[in-house]
C-alpha cells in the first residue's frame, strides 16, 4: 500500500502549492483534490460495512486517483465552496445540492481512520469563533483588548466611554459579491456618537483600541514557532488594509511563555497549526507586552519572509505521515 497525503483545496492556491512542491522534493505521493470538482472533475465511490469498520473506495480527480485507506494525511486548505458548483441551480436544488455534498462527499472526507488532518475541518471550525478565541486566550493567561459584542447601541456607548478610543472589526469577512470579488472591513476605530439603532441587526465587535508600538505574526507549526514584527510604512491602524509589498518585517523573539500558550491555545483545539495576530505595546520582549489579537486556523503565510521554513515545516509532518523521506 502506497502512503498519500491528500490536499484538499481551490485550483488556485499558492500556499498550498509552496507545500505541494516541498512534498514532491521528498518523493511523497500527492493527490490535490477540490471538493467542489465534483462531478466531471472528480467521482469517489467510498463503502463500509460488511466486516469493514472503515472507509474504503476510491477517489479519481481528472488526473490522478487515490484509495481512500491509502490516505495517511490530510492538508486541508481552503476547497472552494460547494455553493460555486452548484450556484446555477435554482435555489432550492442549489442548497439541496450543496448540503448533500458537504454531508455525503465531507462525510466521507472527514472520517478517514488513521489519516492525520491539518488541520481537521471540524476542528478549523470549532476554533473560528472570535468570542470562543477570546475566551480560550484568557483561560490560558494571554492578555486580550476589552471586548463587547453586542447589538444595543447604549451598550456600545457605555462601552466606548469607559474603554474608548475603541475599534470595530468584524467576525468574518466579506462574502463573495455578485461580480465575483469578495471586499474586505478592516478594523477600524469608530465613533461612538454614530451608534444608533441600526446596530440592532446584527451583532458588532468593538474592542478598546490598543495603543500598540508593533505588531506580530505568529505562525505555529506542529511545536515550531515563527514570528515577525509587522510594520505599514503609513502607520495604518490595520497592517491588512495597504500594500502588502511595503510592510516592514522584522524576525522577532517569542516569549516562552507566549511560545508555550500557543501551543497549548492549538492542542485545546485539536490543531496542529494555526496563524496568531498580536499587538505589541512595549519594547516585545516580555510576554506582558503581547496582545493576543486573534487566531486564524487555516491562516495564510506564504506572504511571509520564513515562508520557506514555515513550509519546510508542513512537509515534515505531512511527510512523515506520507511515508517520504525526512
Amino acid at each position: 500500500m502506497t502512503s498519500t497525503v491528500l490536499v484538499l483545496t481551490a485550483l488556485e492556491d499558492v500556499t498550498a502549492d509552496l507545500v505541494i512542491g516541498a512534498l514532491n522534493e521528498r518523493d511523497v505521493r500527492v493527490v490535490r483534490a477540490d471538493p467542489a470538482d465534483i462531478c466531471a472533475g472528480l467521482s469517489f465511490g467510498a463503502r463500509i460495512g460488511g466486516g469493514d469498520p472503515s472507509w474504503s473506495g476510491r477517489l479519481a480527480t481528472a488526473s490522478r486517483e487515490v484509495e481512500l485507506g491509502e490516505v495517511a494525511a490530510v492538508y486541508y486548505r481552503r476547497p472552494t465552496p460547494y455553493t460555486a458548483r452548484y450556484g446555477h441551480l435554482p435555489a432550492q436544488q442549489r442548497d439541496f445540492c450543496t448540503a448533500e455534498a458537504r454531508h455525503g462527499l465531507n462525510g466521507v472526507l472527514h472520517s478517514l481512520t488513521g489519516a492525520l488532518y491539518v488541520n481537521h475541518p471540524l476542528a478549523v471550525a470549532r476554533a473560528e469563533f472570535k468570542p470562543t478565541q477570546l475566551q480560550r486566550f484568557t483561560e490560558l493567561g494571554f492578555t486580550i483588548p476589552a471586548t463587547l459584542v453586542t447589538n444595543d447601541a447604549a451598550q456600545a456607548r457605555g462601552f466606548a466611554a469607559e474603554h474608548g478610543p475603541v475599534i470595530y472589526k468584524p467576525f468574518r469577512g466579506l462574502p463573495v459579491g455578485e461580480d465575483g470579488n469578495a471586499g474586505a472591513i478592516w478594523a477600524q476605530r469608530v465613533d461612538p456618537d454614530t451608534f444608533d439603532d441600526s446596530l440592532s441587526v446584527m451583532p458588532h465587535l468593538f474592542q478598546a483600541e490598543v495603543r500598540k508600538t508593533g505588531d506580530v505574526r505568529m505562525t505555529v507549526v506542529d511545536r515550531q514557532v515563527f514570528a515577525s514584527r509587522v510594520e505599514a510604512s503609513d502607520g495604518a491602524l490595520d497592517w491588512r488594509r495597504g500594500d502588502w509589498s511595503k510592510l516592514i518585517h522584522t524576525p522577532i523573539d517569542v516569549p516562552s511563555p507566549i511560545a508555550a500558550a500557543a501551543r497549548a491555545y492549538l492542542d485545546s483545539f485539536g490543531l496542529l497549526f494555526g496563524c496568531f495576530d498580536f499587538a505589541l505595546t512595549g519594547d516585545g520582549d516580555q510576554a506582558k507586552h503581547w496582545t493576543a489579537i486573534e487566531c486564524n486556523p487555516n491562516g495564510q503565510w506564504g506572504w511571509l519572509p520564513d515562508a520557506p521554513a514555515i513550509t519546510e515545516a508542513f512537509a515534515d509532518i505531512l511527510a512523515q505521515e506520507g511515508g517520504g523521506r525526512p
